[in-house]
């Protein structure tokens, strides 16, 4: 009886033991729901590479383009036919949270799905043409305060997309009201919307530093703000937060995954694990150095509480500017 006894315990250690230490045996496959060349494309293959470096993968990852309604295709693939798959990932970002946000989702949601992590971010920057009067954040701001109609932005995204909605960000935390009085000029791409602030056509800019970093060393924008919690690292440091200047904004268009709600404890364990690694890996900063990614990487137990924050809050803003209903 003893000896069975014995056997039991031992199976059933055995059994715990492969449970946590489940990894991936078969094909990864990343979705990347855009066409190549974007920037889910870009993290789904660059972050496929690390894993591979890193062998926390059996071979090479995957990577499979699957555009549509902005990534509800995407998403209704892996809810409706991938539910309960422990090898797949599907890159995500800021504009997911905002679609959803937004309801371009149709019958979908955040709980859906399993938000695995993030691995940097671009954060978003307010900025103006050299020899504008505004000085800094706050002196804008307050123009904003004083007359809605007063201060007209252009950004990349259309009307309700991030761009635009850092700008109502900002302008809430300043105390700003009138939301949908501020004038938004959408363009094809950032580098669009900097030209007419260069030119004096639009008194400001709202898109990514990234977008912004070329304008700024040639001395043709100056950035009242990175909406970051703290100033960006290297050359970018000398660009003041929204917030040392009294205005609590912060907007990340962070770069990562989630995965399907139904996969198992073990598999979500291995790869939140897996994320983890890569984002602290010598790989992976040079792989965010290249490419002008700025850290960003809530931990684990807090990746989820962020992304439904993001979604409740951008809901929040779409309904003051009449997006949503």
């Amino acid at each position: 009886m003893l000896f069975k006894r014995c056997l039991s315990f031992v199976a059933m250690a055995t059994f715990s033991l492969s449970a946590l230490a489940w990894e991936p045996t078969g094909k990864v496959e990343c979705i990347a729901p855009a066409d190549p060349g974007g920037g889910w494309d870009f993290t789904c293959r660059s972050v496929g590479n690390v894993l591979q470096d890193l062998k926390l993968v059996p071979g090479t990852v995957q990577t499979t383009n699957m555009a549509g309604a902005g990534g509800g295709v995407a998403f209704a693939h892996t809810i409706s036919k991938r539910n309960e798959d422990n090898t797949l990932l599907v890159a995500a970002s800021t504009a997911t949270t905002t679609r959803l946000a937004q309801k371009q989702f149709p019958g979908m949601n955040a709980d859906m799905v399993t938000w695995v992590g993030a691995l940097g971010a671009d954060y978003g920057v307010i900025a103006v043409g050299k020899d504008s009067k505004y000085k800094d954040l706050k002196q804008l701001m307050a123009a904003v305060k004083d007359n809605p109609r007063s201060v007209k932005f252009a950004g990349g995204s259309a009307r309700g997309g991030w761009d635009h909605l850092k700008v109502l960000i900002t302008a809430k935390a300043a105390g700003a009201d009138k939301l949908p009085s501020i004038p938004y000029l959408s363009y094809n791409n950032g580098g669009e919307a900097l030209t007419q602030v260069v030119g004096g056509q639009v008194d400001a800019f709202t898109g990514d530093i990234s977008e912004a970093t070329g304008f700024l060393k040639s001395g043709d924008i100056r950035i009242l703000a990175v909406l970051a919690d703290q100033r960006l690292p290297g050359d970018l440091g000398d660009i003041p937060t929204a917030k040392e200047q009294g205005i609590d904004a912060v907007g990340p268009n962070w770069r990562g995954f989630y995965m399907p709600k139904g996969a198992s404890d073990e598999a979500k364990a291995y790869w939140t694990d897996a994320i983890n690694t890569v984002y602290a890996s010598d790989e992976w900063k040079k792989v965010m150095k290249q490419n002008g990614l700025i850290p960003f990487h809530p931990p684990a137990g807090e990746f989820d509480a962020f992304v439904h924050k993001q979604v409740k809050d951008i809901a929040e803003l779409s309904r003051e500017i009449g997006l949503l209903k």
